[in-house]
């Protein structure tokens, strides 16, 4: 059965989800969340298959070094200007329509490079992707906070973030790996039988609107103090998470680069389980309390890379960092969402996916500029005291759960 909702129902809608904390817990996988958390898994699936595979056979295609990094630089940047955007289209669209052409666009566009492998063939796959990735993940973030009760809307939105990371952690290794062995062909065709399997499971994703085309826009909300101090402590973690991804290795003595992987490896398990975990508590005693402590892991995590030449260290700050930022994750979205009102969940969706994306994007360009004045072991120290200083507003910033900031305009 699908849900249809008209913009009329709004106020009844959110006064039958808008319930306190402590209210009787209802159930949180229902059919329709059964067949969303499916969705999104094997649209994330094909995006991470080809996510790391796609920019080495643009190397190999074009026979230049820079065309990786072009394949990369061109998707995110795609996906940063289509998420602002993605609201717009929610409402001309709906969820559903939005999510399904985010899926495709994922999919089925590296396709085109099999057909034609060229590096111009490769950018504009990049371009799509970027595009794909941007709609999916704005808008199913903004449907997961429609779809969970709000009285169990972290630990919901905790089982999404566990859904999609899981991809992440499985298939982009995976992905790189059949590309090596059997070719990239493979891979893309697998990531398009991703997408065939996302788009029928598709149709039976609620038919739900957020309403009429948005009269407040991301810059109305940053305005807002209750929602622009969770998003730069947020940013923060993830300029955290862009240094490590794009510089552990190259931190690392020669000889222990393998233990690099293992400890990405082992920052992604942990922050898919933390990301879970930190919304089944902060259903009980609110998101707000969650987030100081958070931040205080990565922190912690983040000061234990200072050495960097020893594998122990660098695996358990890689844990503890990977806790903090799952915490991090869930916690500062659960914060944003309860804070405003679902009209504006779709503005909510894009100030976050965009402190992530951009938060990665600028922390991998700042520590490189900065490590070639200091050194690895300074510049991690340097990020650890961001992270320990982000505590500090977080504490602060502690309210207690369910009551609304914003009223509506």
């Amino acid at each position: 059965m699908e849900l249809s909702v008209s913009t009329d129902d709004w106020g009844t809608l959110s006064t039958m989800t808008d319930s306190p904390i402590g209210a009787p817990r209802t159930g949180l996988i229902t059919t329709q969340v059964a067949w969303f958390l499916l969705f999104n898994f094997m649209a994330n699936g094909a995006l991470s298959l080809l996510f790391a595979a796609l920019p080495v056979h643009a190397e190999e295609v074009s026979g230049w070094a820079i065309a990786a990094g072009l394949t990369t630089g061109v998707m995110m940047a795609v996906t940063v200007l289509v998420e602002l955007g993605t609201p717009r289209l929610m409402a001309a669209w709906g969820y559903r329509r939005v999510l399904e052409l985010g899926a495709a666009l994922m999919a089925f566009p590296a396709l085109l490079v099999v057909a034609w492998p060229h590096v111009v063939a490769v950018l504009v796959a990049s371009a799509a992707r970027g595009a794909g990735l941007a709609l999916t993940v704005v808008a199913a973030t903004a449907l997961a906070a429609r779809l969970f009760p709000a009285e169990r809307r972290a630990e919901g939105l905790g089982i999404y973030g566990l859904v999609i990371s899981i991809p992440a952690v499985i298939m982009l290794p995976a992905g790189l790996w059949l590309a090596d062995a059997y070719g990239f062909t493979l891979v893309a065709l697998i990531a398009a039988g991703f997408g065939i399997i996302a788009l029928a499971g598709g149709r039976a994703l609620p038919t739900l609107h957020p309403g009429d085309k948005p009269t407040h826009g991301i810059m109305a909300e940053l305005r807002e103090p209750a929602i622009l101090r969770p998003t730069i402590i947020f940013g923060l973690a993830t300029l955290a998470i862009g240094v490590l991804t794009t510089y552990l290795a190259l931190a690392m003595p020669e000889d222990k680069r393998g233990v690099a992987a293992i400890g990405l490896l082992v920052q992604a398990i942990f922050t898919s389980l933390a990301r879970w975990g930190s919304g089944r508590l902060g259903d009980r005693v609110g998101s707000s309390r969650l987030l100081g402590p958070a931040m205080l892991f990565a922190a912690v995590g983040m000061l234990g890379l200072i050495r960097a030449d020893s594998a122990l260290w660098v695996i358990i700050g890689m844990a503890l960092f990977g806790i903090g930022l799952g915490g991090a994750q869930n916690a500062s979205l659960a914060i944003m969402f309860e804070r405003s009102r679902p009209e504006r969940f779709a503005q909510i969706s894009v100030i976050w996916n965009i402190a992530y994306d951009a938060g990665m994007g600028i922390g991998a360009i700042a520590f490189g500029l900065v490590t070639g004045l200091t050194g690895y072991s300074i510049g991690f120290a340097l990020v650890a005291g961001l992270l320990f200083l982000a505590v500090v507003p977080a504490w602060r910033d502690r309210r207690p759960p369910g009551r609304p900031l914003i009223e509506p305009v």
